[in-house]
């Protein structure tokens, strides 16, 4: 019966919040996980007799693991969803979770690479010959640009790219569209791209593909951007996500409305967004210092 319980609730979460294919599995993963803990011997129970006693034995033995705060708290953050739907059905009366507070996570900033440095990927790195190379500065471009994720980014449609009005339609997370505005260099180098992919005859719908025109894999684009970071960058972490913190973060800092810049992101709520003004009260504080005459 608890298996059908799962099972329920992972439809609920693809066909009713339209959850992604990510967020779903590690949902999965989390659930399984605790159940394998408190049920090793995979016998049959109600739900009912989950209790918090027997979540905080796992959030114990998760921390001996030496699982990081942040894990834990969302692991707890995926039972919690789960108990609050056989809540809503009436399964159970009392949440286990209701007890239960997560481990304190460390402030963690966003980290993002300096606007010079970004310069320089533009204007002196070497890409590779070819139409691998065109599309690698593409990638990145894009990512730079917009602030869209990387999945957002390999599903993106030639049909979702509109040269005449300047604009990306782009297909976030629980599938809300949102419209991102591009640059007029971008849509210089979206042209370019899209008519040597033709001249190759790439016939794909996606926008991005590999030289045998297979659609490119969020793998490869993280391969890509990796590659290219690590000639103008030492920051440890050279992924997609840099490329959307450094582009909110560049867009704050020369004084974008941070609503705007929410919309842009694709995030429901502004504090999501709020995480990145900690960059541009720095450079607040930097200009105060250079120029009251008692800011030292």
């Amino acid at each position: 019966m608890f298996n059908n319980h799962l099972h329920s609730f992972f439809d609920y979460l693809t066909y009713e919040k339209n959850y992604s294919i990510h967020t779903i599995t590690s949902y999965k993963n989390d659930l399984h996980q605790f159940i394998e803990f408190i049920n090793p011997q995979k016998e049959e129970f109600p739900a009912v007799e989950i209790n918090y006693q027997h979540v905080r034995a796992w959030v114990a033995e998760l921390i001996k693991h030496k699982i990081s705060a942040r894990s834990v708290n969302r692991k707890l953050s995926s039972l919690k969803s789960f108990f609050k739907y056989l809540q809503r059905l009436k399964i159970i009366e009392i949440n286990p979770l209701s007890k239960i507070s997560g481990p304190k996570t460390p402030k963690r900033l966003p980290v993002f690479i300096d606007e010079n440095h970004m310069v320089n990927l533009f204007s002196d790195v070497k890409f590779e010959e070819g139409f691998n190379g065109q599309r690698d500065q593409l990638i990145l471009d894009l990512l730079y640009q917009t602030g869209m994720r990387r999945s957002e980014l390999t599903h993106l449609k030639e049909s979702d790219i509109d040269l005449f009005n300047s604009t990306i339609k782009v297909l976030g997370k629980r599938n809300k569209e949102r419209i991102i505005p591009i640059s007029l260099p971008l849509k210089r180098n979206l042209k370019s791209y899209l008519k040597v992919k033709e001249e190759l005859n790439l016939s794909n719908m996606m926008l991005l593909v590999s030289e045998k025109g297979n659609t490119l894999s969020e793998q490869a684009v993280y391969k890509s951007v990796k590659k290219y970071l690590a000639q103008i960058t030492t920051i440890q972490k050279k992924s997609p996500h840099v490329l959307r913190h450094t582009f909110a973060t560049h867009l704050l800092n020369n004084g974008a409305d941070i609503n705007a810049v929410k919309d842009l992101l694709g995030h429901a709520n502004l504090s999501a967004t709020q995480v990145y003004t900690h960059n541009t009260i720095d450079k607040l504080k930097k200009s105060y210092k250079q120029a009251h005459p008692r800011g030292d």
